[in-house]
């Protein structure tokens, strides 16, 4: 169950109330009968281990992966005429 904070709008006074989730809010002063309103903290947010919004969140700025360059293909070379080549295929 856990504990709400309140504060009085008369008199300014803050006290906290153990409450569970399903009761009602508090609308009058503990001290002044005054009415009162519940007091909202921000949460705290911690964030372990390293590399944690690099590594868990896409970047919206994420760069292209670079591509490697492609291998230049190896041509053969050509003959002038079927006198030069031999009987493997390679020319001389």
């Amino acid at each position: 169950m856990p504990t709400y904070e309140y504060k009085c709008k008369k008199c300014e006074e803050t006290f906290e109330k153990f409450q569970s989730v399903k009761d009602d809010a508090l609308t009058k002063c503990i001290r002044c009968d005054g009415e009162v309103s519940k007091v909202f903290h921000p949460v705290g947010v911690i964030y372990k281990g390293s590399g944690f919004y690099t590594t868990d969140y896409k970047n919206k700025e994420s760069k292209k992966p670079t591509e490697e360059p492609k291998p230049k293909k190896k041509t053969k070379p050509s003959c002038s005429g079927k006198d030069e080549c031999s009987a493997s295929g390679s020319c001389n």
